[in-house]
C-alpha cells in the first residue's frame, strides 16, 4: 500500500500551481457532467423519444463537438485561451437552463447541437493554456493531471446526476448550469492576472523563430496523406463507435434490461471514472516500458471488448459492476496510448496535425455511434448490439496490432 501511495504521489510531484489550478477548474466543470450520461434515458422516459430519435439527438452531440472542436482551436489562436474558455463556461450556463423547455425532437436535437458547440470551445483552448502554463520538463504529467480531473469529475457527476435525476430530470440542466458558473468564478479568480510559465513562454517565442527554417528543410509527411495514419485513424474510428457505446445506449441498458433506478445507473458509471483516477497512472506507469505499444493496445482492445460480451448474461449488479471494471481496465490500457502512437508518427513542425487529426477520428465517431447503436438495439436487441460491439473491438485489436507493427518496420523499429 505504501508502495502505491509513494508511486501515485510521485506522479504529479513538480507540476505548477498553474496545472493544479486548471485541474480544479475541469474538476467543478466535469463534475457537472451530468446531463449526457442520462440523456438517452430522460428522452425515452420523460419525452417518449423512440430509440433511434434518441439516437440522431446524441449524434447532434456529436456534430456540435466536431465543430466545436475546430471552432475552439481558430477562435484560442485568434483571440487567446483565456477569453475562450472564459466565454465557454459563461455561455453553456443560459443554453442548459433553457434546455428543458425544449422537449420536441427537433428542438432537442437543434439545442444539443448548440450545447456541445459552445462546450467543446473549451477544449482546445484549455489544451493551449496547460502548455502555456506548465513547465516544459512536466507538460506530459501536466496533461495527465487533466486527465485525471476530467475523470474524477465524470465519476461524481453522474452519480449525483442520478439522485438528481429521482427529484427530476429538469435538476440534471440546472446541475451542469450551476458547476459551470462555478468554473467560471474560479477561472476568473486565478486566472485573470496570471502570467503564463516563463520557460514556456520562451520555448514557445524559440519555436516561432525556427518556423522558417522547418520549412525550409526537407518535406515532413503530411497526417492527411499519411497512408498507414490514415488506416490507424479508421481503426480509431470504429473503436471508439463500439466503445462509446458507453455513454449512449449502455444507461439505457442498464435502465430497460436491469431495471435500475437513475441513482443506481449513475454510482455504476460513476465507477468507471473512480477505477480510472485510482489507477490508471500507476497502470500505464507498469506496463509502458515492460511491453511494447502494440501488446499493450492488443490486450487492452480486448479487454475492452470481453466487457461488452459479459453483457449477454446476466448475473445480477456485482456481474455488472465487473464488466464496468473491465472495460475501464480496457480504456486505461488503450486510450492513453492513442495519443503516443499520433505523436510518435509525427515530426517535430506537425505534431498538431496528427493529433488534430486523431481527434477527428473522435468526435466522427461520436456523430453515429449512438444512433447505430440505438437503432440495432431497437430492431434486432441488446445482446446482438453487445455482441457486435464485443466483435468490433476485438477486430479492432487486431487491426491495431497489425498497423502499428507496420508503421514501425517502417521506422526499422520491429
Amino acid at each position: 500500500m505504501k508502495t502505491f501511495l509513494k508511486l501515485y504521489i510521485d506522479s504529479y510531484r513538480g507540476l505548477s500551481p498553474a496545472a493544479w489550478l486548471l485541474a480544479l477548474v475541469m474538476l467543478i466543470n466535469r463534475t457537472g457532467s451530468m446531463v449526457i450520461p442520462f440523456l438517452g434515458i430522460y428522452m425515452s422516459s420523460e419525452l417518449g423519444f423512440s430509440k433511434p430519435q434518441i439516437g440522431i439527438v446524441l449524434g447532434c452531440f456529436g456534430l456540435g463537438s466536431v465543430f466545436g472542436s475546430w471552432l475552439g482551436g481558430w477562435l484560442t489562436d485568434k483571440f487567446g485561451n483565456f477569453k475562450i474558455q472564459l466565454w465557454s463556461l459563461i455561455l453553456v450556463i443560459p443554453l442548459f437552463l433553457i434546455l428543458p423547455q425544449f422537449r420536441s425532437f427537433h428542438g432537442l436535437a437543434v439545442m444539443i447541437f448548440l450545447l456541445t458547440l459552445v462546450a467543446d470551445t473549451f477544449r482546445p483552448a484549455n489544451s493551449v493554456s496547460v502548455a502555456r502554463y506548465a513547465k516544459p520538463e512536466n507538460i506530459t504529467r501536466a496533461y495527465s493531471l487533466n486527465r485525471m480531473a476530467v475523470n474524477l469529475g465524470f465519476s461524481i457527476g453522474p452519480a449525483l446526476g442520478g439522485f438528481l435525476a429521482k427529484i427530476s430530470y429538469d435538476w440534471i440542466f440546472y446541475g451542469n448550469a450551476l458547476a459551470a458558473a462555478v468554473a467560471a468564478v474560479v477561472f476568473i479568480y486565478f486566472f485573470r492576472n496570471r502570467k503564463p510559465n516563463v520557460a514556456a513562454e520562451k520555448e514557445s517565442n524559440q519555436a516561432k523563430e525556427t518556423e522558417v527554417e522547418i520549412a525550409e528543410q526537407k518535406p515532413t509527411r503530411n497526417a492527411y496523406s499519411d497512408g498507414l495514419f490514415i488506416i490507424f485513424n479508421i481503426i480509431c474510428v470504429f473503436f471508439n463507435m463500439a466503445f462509446f457505446q458507453l455513454l449512449g445506449t449502455l444507461p439505457l441498458y442498464y435502465k430497460e434490461i436491469h431495471l435500475l433506478e437513475p441513482d443506481q445507473i449513475g454510482l455504476l458509471l460513476g465507477f468507471s471514472g473512480f477505477v480510472i483516477v485510482l489507477f490508471e497512472m500507476i497502470l500505464v506507469h507498469m506496463v509502458e516500458h515492460r511491453f511494447s505499444v502494440k501488446q499493450i493496445m492488443l490486450w487492452g482492445t480486448v479487454i475492452a471488448g470481453i466487457s461488452y460480451m459479459m453483457l449477454n448474461v446476466d448475473y445480477g449488479i456485482p456481474w455488472l459492476f465487473l464488466a464496468m471494471f473491465l472495460l475501464s481496465t480496457g480504456e486505461m490500457l488503450t486510450l492513453p496510448f492513442l495519443a503516443t502512437v499520433s505523436i510518435s508518427r509525427a515530426s517535430k513542425s506537425n505534431q498538431g496535425a496528427y493529433m488534430g487529426f486523431n481527434s477527428l477520428s473522435f468526435a466522427v465517431a461520436n456523430v453515429f455511434c449512438a444512433y447505430l447503436g440505438t437503432y440495432i438495439a431497437e430492431h434486432f436487441g441488446y445482446n446482438i448490439l453487445w455482441t457486435g460491439a464485443g466483435t468490433t473491438l476485438l477486430i479492432c485489436a487486431l487491426a491495431y496490432y497489425w498497423i502499428i507493427n507496420k508503421m514501425d518496420k517502417e521506422k526499422g523499429l520491429a
